[in-house]
């Protein structure tokens, strides 16, 4: 009786000595591989960090301190930060006070913290009104070619003016009526996050737009326009999450303009009522006595600018993580 010749395996074709295959691993998330390259910018981390802590500062801060910042206590007036100590036995400090209080006795890390929300605030909001204004703009523009020269020469003459004497007027001719129809706070917070919007979107337009020209042509576009797929469909679906990556690093970019300009509205005088603390109102009323009391300048300009600075180091490392030909470098 013959022996009948034992069947081939999967086991038996594999060649000798060689292990058996690993299964494939799982896809992976491509915003993990973001997170890696932005990691690897330590001035954006350091960046990220400090904005996250700021952020907290304003928001967490009031629960905390529970001062109201616009409380008078003349008898409690000019004191010094508690650091001042240190360098100056006679300099008036107290705990109670831990940044000290100005002309009027009101608590400067109080008004630190209700400044920094509200320059926040308008910063956040100003700045997705201008990136949604650029974003419609340049999607237009690059999409629809008879839209093209017309909302293009529009950008053309928006960047052609002056924006900060532009804000100004806009301060001056629509802030009655706003402070009259919505109030002295909501008023003229809705009049500086328009302004500063309305001005703010011609290079996410500019960026968009010549993104969009360039993705339009490409394979899977013309493949989705050859059966029939609709304009809006194809700018929601096909045009804008591959532009998403120049809208962020632009939105960052957008945040730290935002900021400085509602400052500098402030530092003017041309921003929020008096009572109603910003860091550039903070910074505009220690001007007087900044030679007697340097630290009621120091102490915002710094907030204002390390929140700017590290605004733009999120946006530097965004760009760098948010470009696959650099990403894994």
């Amino acid at each position: 009786m013959t022996k009948r010749a034992p069947q081939a395996s999967a086991d038996n074709l594999l060649p000798a000595g060689d292990p058996v295959a690993p299964a494939p691993a799982p896809a992976r998330n491509q915003w993990w591989d973001v997170w890696d390259q932005f990691k690897t910018h330590k001035g954006a981390l350091i960046g990220l960090g400090f904005l996250i802590f700021i952020t907290l500062f304003v928001l967490i801060g009031p629960l905390l301190w529970d001062v109201d910042p616009t409380k008078t206590d003349i008898r409690n007036k000019d004191y010094r930060p508690i650091y001042t100590a240190l360098w100056d036995s006679s300099a008036k400090t107290g705990w109670h006070k831990p940044l000290g209080s100005d002309n009027l006795g009101r608590d400067i890390l109080a008004n630190m913290m209700q400044g920094g929300r509200i320059s926040l605030a308008v910063g956040w909001t100003a700045m997705i009104l201008a990136v949604f204004l650029g974003t419609l703009i340049g999607v237009m523009a690059g999409y629809f070619r008879r839209l093209d020269g017309l909302l293009m020469r529009f950008t053309d003459l928006v960047l052609a003016l002056p924006l900060l004497p532009l804000l100004l007027v806009m301060m001056l001719l629509f802030r009655d009526p706003l402070r009259a129809a919505f109030g002295p706070e909501n008023g003229i917070f809705i009049l500086i996050v328009i302004g500063i919007g309305i001005t703010s979107w011609m290079q996410t337009a500019r960026i968009v737009r010549g993104d969009v020209m360039a993705l339009k042509e490409r394979e899977f576009v013309l493949a989705a326009r050859s059966i029939g797929t609709p304009a809006r469909r194809m700018i929601t679906r096909h045009l804008l999450p591959n532009v998403l990556s120049p809208i962020m690093v632009s939105a960052t970019l957008g945040l730290a303009t935002a900021i400085i300009t509602e400052s500098a509205l402030s530092f003017l005088g041309l921003g929020f009522p008096p009572d109603f603390a910003t860091w550039g109102k903070i910074l505009n009323d220690s001007v007087p006595r900044m030679v007697q009391f340097p630290e009621r300048v120091i102490l915002p300009g710094l907030a204002i600018s390390l929140t700017v600075l590290s605004v733009n180091y999120i946006g530097d490392g965004l760009r760098d993580a948010l470009d696959p030909r650099i990403r894994g470098h």
